[in-house]
């Protein structure tokens, strides 16, 4: 046996421990900086290519599509050759789209290579936390996820944030050159401090094993349930955003890039329902604790109507709680009601998440083009209370399992 398996996992007060957490964790800032950056964006893009909001909404919505595709093929991947390879190559992947995005002439160019970046974003969500679990001993892997996850919401906001303001010196695409130098700046970072896998055993790469160990997940139909609330929870939250940005460039708001990427920040709201996901489940039942948060999204897309800037703000605060909560609940509920290949049934639920947040703009759109924000909000709660019922339908799996 090579000397590297016989070593102990790293423990909380080693180096490796710490290089292992900063590196993974700014690793998630950078990735979901790039991958949500372009969303503020939208309105002014919009107006360089003379698209319509549904046509200007698949440069962010391809990218996402990417990624969640791309959720499929690196786990397995990584499982043959390397955690740690996997992620350099991806990330390597990611700068050099994000460089070519900065010079992009046409939205043709720009679809392709938003594909490419999301496809190679998708790197480590796949591969992170198992790099962890492996590399880490117990108590250091949970705080290690816990500053991941929050590093993971941090890159939204801010990448997000940052590009609507660096938007605003000048064309759209300068906001790209801060999400370069971040991707360069990673890139060092991982090849020369993230540590070599000491515990990494390789298995031979099987098309066949992931596709029977998916159509096995998709057969059960607690999974199956909880894959649809998680993807068209997303698929309405994360597009209400999109439609917002929209109506806030327009009268009677007329906001700039800037001051919509402050809007992203109700996503701080989400940490909280997040974190107040555990003391939920000891009062609640995981699927009633789903349709609690989803009647928090239906209430804050309700709030969201009252005819002044702040009312809207605080819907988006209150729907940031409802959905984080009903999110943290499904991810825990598909990791309990696995029967085997959890890894492989987490990874199909972020599939889903992904999907759902890539096409909810399509949806929505001929309620957009009906009614504008109002539409939006008519649209949203039809799929909510969707979401609704479905949490209901897994009932009878509580008493399943407690039996």
């Amino acid at each position: 046996m090579p000397q590297s398996l016989t070593a102990a996992p790293y423990e909380k007060s080693s180096s490796g421990y710490r290089c292992i957490t900063w590196v993974l964790s700014f690793a998630a800032v950078v990735v979901f900086a790039n991958l949500h950056a372009l969303q503020p964006l939208l309105p002014e893009l919009s107006r360089s290519f003379a698209l319509s909001p549904l046509q200007t909404s698949w440069s962010y919505a391809i990218g996402t599509l990417a990624l969640g595709v791309s959720l499929l093929f690196y786990g397995a991947l990584s499982d043959a050759v390397g955690r740690r390879n996997v992620l350099l190559w991806t990330l390597l992947g990611m700068l050099v789209a994000t460089v070519a995005i900065t010079q992009v002439q046409s939205y043709q160019s720009l679809l392709f290579w938003r594909a490419l970046q999301g496809f190679c974003l998708g790197g480590l969500p796949a591969i992170a936390i198992a790099y962890m679990g492996e590399e880490l001993s117990k108590p250091a892997l949970l705080a290690a996820v816990g500053y991941y996850i929050s590093a993971s919401s941090l890159g939204g906001i801010s990448g997000r944030v940052l590009a609507g303001f660096s938007a605003e010196l000048g064309h759209w695409q300068w906001a790209f050159w801060p999400m370069a130098l971040l991707s360069l700046l990673l890139v060092l970072l991982l090849w020369r401090y993230l540590p070599e896998s000491r515990h990494f055993i390789a298995k031979p790469f099987s098309w066949r094993q992931a596709l029977a160990d998916n159509l096995f997940h998709l057969r059960q139909k607690v999974l199956l349930l909880t894959y649809l609330i998680g993807g068209l929870n997303f698929f309405i939250y994360l597009n209400q955003y999109t439609y917002i940005s929209f109506a806030l460039s327009t009268a009677p708001y007329n906001l700039s890039s800037g001051w919509i990427g402050l809007l992203f920040l109700t996503y701080l709201t989400g940490t909280v329902g997040s974190a107040m996901s555990g003391k939920v489940s000891k009062r609640l039942a995981p699927p009633e604790g789903m349709a609690l948060g989803i009647l928090i999204m239906i209430l804050g897309t309700l709030v969201t109507l009252l005819p002044f800037l702040t009312g809207i703000v605080l819907g988006f605060f209150i729907n940031a709680f409802g959905f984080f909560l009903t999110h943290s609940l499904a991810t825990g509920w598909v990791n309990q009601h696995a029967s085997r290949a959890k890894a492989s049934a987490s990874a199909l639920y972020l599939v889903f998440y992904y999907v759902g947040a890539s096409t909810g703009s399509f949806y929505l759109h001929p309620f957009w083009s009906y009614a504008k924000w109002p539409g939006v909000v008519l649209g949203s709660i039809l799929m909510l209370l969707l979401t609704l019922w479905l949490s209901l339908k897994l009932r009878p799996f509580i008493a399943a399992k407690a039996a």
